[in-house]
């Protein structure tokens, strides 16, 4: 799922893919009246293993559940199949139009803030609880449900156990773990009084390109599949249990069906392009486990399956699941996914509830596909059946959760327990967890483990950061725009090592840029991708370009010319083509998004454990080497899937080719460390008169320096004439990014302020210039691509341009698509 806006595919992509479009498939048997697609994306569920759910039909339920339908009006049965996210809806709308169930999306919060505290979601889930059980004397009492991505630990919430994403868990090979990491992501989820999350991700990655790929266990289905059923286990408890489903435990969903990271070039919600034989034994397998696992609701993908939708494919949703699997739960959407169908819009979509999906999520198009839902139920376009059975199903999973025999969320067990948040019964587990996901990949001189009692410097730019060790999904959508503050229950991988070497008697001393007094006897460099959710994090290949203002390379490279034994440590949400940073480090760690728990690292860096974690996915020799996966014909990686040493194993590497070669690298940087990306230039000049080279008349440019040598570009307006700094390259496709809630982001610092209004792709911003003019610091400034609306989107060869005829000298060290940052520019 994701935050408010529609995510965006990312720039030009290589012409990779995952197998081919199948042909001469047999046509699944749907109604005559179901208009079937092309033979390729319709699949045969009698292909398909015949599974049961262990959850076993109760009369007294399905008697009930009957019961109560007799006794709704159509609005109510309609208001149990869409959702809308708390950023949109307030409890007077769940009251008045009978909704069954609300959720919060990645920048969905109480009260609009990101930090609001533990207290307020509580109070919040009380009021939408309230207002769906308020008495109507002719109309029954049906409570609802909250769901929410507790996706690594109940991260929305500040003081939370923040556990290693699913790549760092699916490095443990350890399915007895992953239960009790349910267990106690259940109870935190209790603790604020909601009883619905939208894990376990269960996808199965099969280009790393992708900006999910730290959602997923692995490359091959093997590790989801022995996952998935501990981990519904975990958090929805034992079936049959008094407190299945309820008590310490909440709903689980299975998502995102099916195929999602399987991708063409690891597009987010792209297209799978493979047979059908290929869909079911690559990425069906942990969707098997959880219902054998007796998961209670399933997420049907944005992706598509040779061309459709897989939110509007009935021989998938109804023939595989429904029918094949018997699986008696709930269907819910992604993020207005619905809307995605061909011939639908996010306020109307029969043809997704015809393909089988039980409960729209309209996030904020909730009233509109309430409405026309109701009117296509009223008509006849959307049978009776399909609508009952829609509803039995998600008050099958309510009667099942004891929701109608529920208290208030507040007085339900474990509410208001604020103490259970990071309690250090909980951190324990994810500290386990670290401490079995990471993988050690060189160790040349066993250098580690290394004695606690020494002199350790700690480097890096995210040594000291929690916020980067834990990634997306944390108390953000994107993990960014955190305070250090925002995480009470958490230990940094600095804080970690510093109390694992004062204890011992040693000497453990911080600096971001590896600078030091005394010489150290060891340099540990914490460095890796910043955080990023879902197409913000899309890459056109697999090369680390590192986003640190400090040049950890650099670093690196002083620190072992100095003497000094470098171990590398770092974070990734995938593995990345990494060769100067190994070559420039003794030892390697690849420790993923530990989390909250950076002492789990240093216990394996001073020898407290030994590692144990193997990779979960194939680590590339290449920038340009994605797909990359075990068993494909000429699979060649650098370190093969399952490879990990221990510190008893040899750990010598023989140095490495550091050549990057032309390869695009990340899709949604413009300009870095002083140059554009992907092929662009800057050009300048009069509108329609651009040129490589200034006009030293109308403008000027030239290389400046914020925290490396030449890492910028100053560019100074004389104010003579009207003049446009541009950033230009082949087209690219930014429809889908003006769709969402993307904005053009510039890093600069303005030296003189603009003496005319400055035009940034098209919009006025002088205001903001001049402020920034003002502290003469860095600083960013930005403009949403939904502002660019009406402007050809679909051919972008300037996605940047400045223009004035006033002076104006500002000097730019980075241009990025990503999530506004605060100062946005107004669209009016």
């Amino acid at each position: 799922m994701i935050r408010r806006g529609a995510p965006f595919a990312g720039l030009a992509m290589a012409a990779l893919a995952l197998g081919t479009p199948a042909s001469g498939q047999t046509a699944s048997s749907a109604p005559a009246d179901a208009p079937l697609p092309a033979a390729s994306s319709v699949a045969n569920p009698a292909n398909w293993p015949a599974i049961k759910s262990p959850v076993r039909e109760d009369p007294v339920i399905e008697g009930k559940i009957t019961q109560l339908m007799a006794r709704m009006s159509l609005e109510q049965k309609v208001g149990q199949i869409v959702q809308g996210d708390i950023a949109s809806i307030t409890p007077n709308d769940v009251r008045k139009y009978h909704l069954g169930s609300v959720f919060n999306g990645g920048n969905s919060d109480p009260g609009g803030k990101y930090n609001a505290p533990a207290k307020d979601w509580l109070a919040l889930a009380d009021a939408f609880w309230d207002a769906s059980t308020s008495d109507d004397p002719k109309l029954p009492r049906i409570p609802a449900i909250w769901g929410i991505d507790a996706v690594h630990g109940h991260s929305n919430i500040v003081g939370a156990t923040l556990f290693p994403h699913n790549v760092g868990l699916g490095a443990m090979r350890d399915p007895a773990l992953m239960r009790r990491i349910g267990e106690v992501t259940a109870v935190e989820m209790r603790v604020t009084g909601i009883d619905w999350t939208f894990a376990p991700t269960v996808a199965v990655i099969r280009d790393d390109r992708w900006g999910r790929s730290y959602e997923g266990f692995g490359e091959v289905p093997e590790i989801a599949a022995s996952y998935a059923g501990p981990l519904v286990k975990g958090l929805q408890g034992k079936i049959g249990s008094r407190d299945w489903l309820k008590g310490p435990h909440v709903i689980a969903t299975a998502k995102h069906f099916l195929g999602d990271g399987g991708t063409r070039d690891g597009k987010d919600q792209g297209d799978a392009q493979v047979t059908e034989a290929q869909l079911r034994d690559l990425f069906a397998p942990p969707y098997e486990a959880a219902i054998k696992a007796g998961v209670q609701s399933i997420m049907i993908s944005f992706s598509s399956w040779n061309g459709r939708k897989m939110t509007g494919n009935r021989s998938l949703l109804t023939g595989v699941i429904k029918d094949r699997w018997n699986f008696d739960g709930f269907l819910v959407s992604d993020w207005n996914a619905h809307a995605q169908v061909e011939g639908c819009t996010a306020s109307d979509c029969p043809q997704a509830m015809l393909a089988g999906l039980d409960l729209y999520m309209a996030p904020d198009s909730w009233k509109g596909i309430w409405e026309s839902t109701l009117r296509e139920a009223k008509a006849g376009t959307i049978p009776m059946s399909r609508l009952d059975d829609a509803v039995r199903r998600i008050l099958r999973v309510k009667f099942r959760a004891g929701i109608f025999d529920a208290k208030r969320p507040s007085e339900r067990p474990y509410a208001g327990q604020y103490d259970q948040l990071g309690s250090p019964a909980h951190r324990a587990v994810a500290r386990q967890a670290v401490r079995e996901s990471l993988v050690l990949l060189k160790n040349a001189g066993s250098l580690l483990p290394l004695k606690p009692g020494a002199t350790i410097l700690v480097a890096g730019d995210g040594a000291d950061n929690v916020a980067k060790q834990a990634g997306g999904w944390t108390l953000s959508w994107q993990g960014t725009g955190t305070l250090p503050s925002d995480f009470p229950n958490a230990t940094s991988i600095w804080r970690g090592i510093e109390n694992e070497v004062k204890a011992a008697g040693g000497k453990a001393s911080l600096s971001a840029d590896g600078h030091f007094t005394t010489k150290p006897d060891a340099a540990i460099v914490v460095f890796g991708e910043n955080p990023y959710a879902e197409f913000q994090g899309d890459r056109s290949d697999v090369a680390f370009d590192d986003p640190a203002t400090v040049d950890n390379l650099a670093m690196m490279k002083r620190l072992k010319a100095a003497g000094i034994p470098v171990v590398a440590v770092f974070l990734s949400g995938r593995p990345l083509w990494v060769n100067p940073y190994l070559n420039a480090s003794d030892a390697f760690v690849a420790a993923w998004l530990p989390g909250s728990e950076g002492e789990g690292v240093a216990d394996l860096l001073f020898g407290k454990a030994d590692f144990r974690g193997k990779l979960p996915y194939s680590w590339p020799k290449r920038p340009d080497q994605a797909p990359l996966n075990v068993g494909d014909p000429g699979y060649d990686p650098l370190f093969a899937y399952g490879f990990g040493l221990s510190t008893r194993d040899k750990g010598e590497l023989a140095p490495l080719p550091e050549d990057r070669g032309t390869s695009a690298g990340d899709r949604n940087i413009l300009f870095a460390r002083g140059k554009p990306t992907n092929g662009r230039h800057f050009q300048f000049g009069a509108a329609g008169a651009l040129s490589a080279e200034p006009d030293p008349a109308l403008i000027s440019a030239r290389p400046a320096d914020r925290g490396a040598q030449e890492d910028s570009i100053r560019i100074a307006w004389t104010g003579k004439a009207n003049a446009t700094a541009a950033l230009v390259g082949e087209p690219v496709d930014l429809k889908r990014e003006a769709n969402g809630d993307v904005a053009l982001v510039i890093d600069l610092k303005v030296d003189q302020a603009p003496t005319a209004p400055v035009l940034l792709g098209g919009r006025d911003v002088t205001a903001r210039l001049t402020a920034l003019a003002v502290s003469k610091q860095w600083d960013e400034i930005a403009v949403p691509l939904r502002c660019l609306a009406g402007v050809p989107l679909d051919r972008v060869t300037q996605p940047l341009t400045m223009t004035t005829a006033g002076q104006l000298d500002l000097t730019i060290s980075g241009i990025r698509f990503a999530s506004p940052p605060e100062g946005v520019v107004d669209c009016r």
